[in-house]
């Protein structure tokens, strides 16, 4: 199991902290020291579409411009923007086998993860 995201994010921090508790092994992938691939973000886009991969929520996205911000109108801008700013990337994401829980979801980690 990975859990992607960044350390210092409080959904991140929850999700370790729960997955810890119920003693469940995982691997962390740190956007920020790791980055993403493109073939990474398009399957999750994919499986779960752009509106809930790109963190359109996030002080990053507040700080673009209208111009930066209408690259996300296809899915590969949004992907190399999401490349370029990787806390536009939504957190945590949770990959198990074919399992991916997008943000922080005790009742969906407790349901899928145990």
């Amino acid at each position: 199991m990975i859990l992607y995201g960044i350390p210092t994010c409080d959904a991140t921090k929850k999700a370790m902290a729960w997955l810890k508790k119920k003693e469940i092994g995982f691997q962390f992938h740190d956007y920020r020291v790791s980055g993403i691939e493109d073939d990474k973000l398009n399957e999750w886009i994919k499986r779960e579409g752009l509106e809930k991969i790109l963190n359109k929520k996030s002080t990053t996205w507040r700080n673009l411009s209208n111009t930066e911000q209408a690259r996300a109108n296809s899915q590969s801008g949004a992907v190399k923007l999401m490349k370029e700013h990787t806390t536009l990337i939504k957190r945590p994401i949770v990959e198990k086998g074919k399992t991916l829980i997008v943000g922080q979801d005790d009742k969906r980690y407790e349901a899928e993860l145990l």
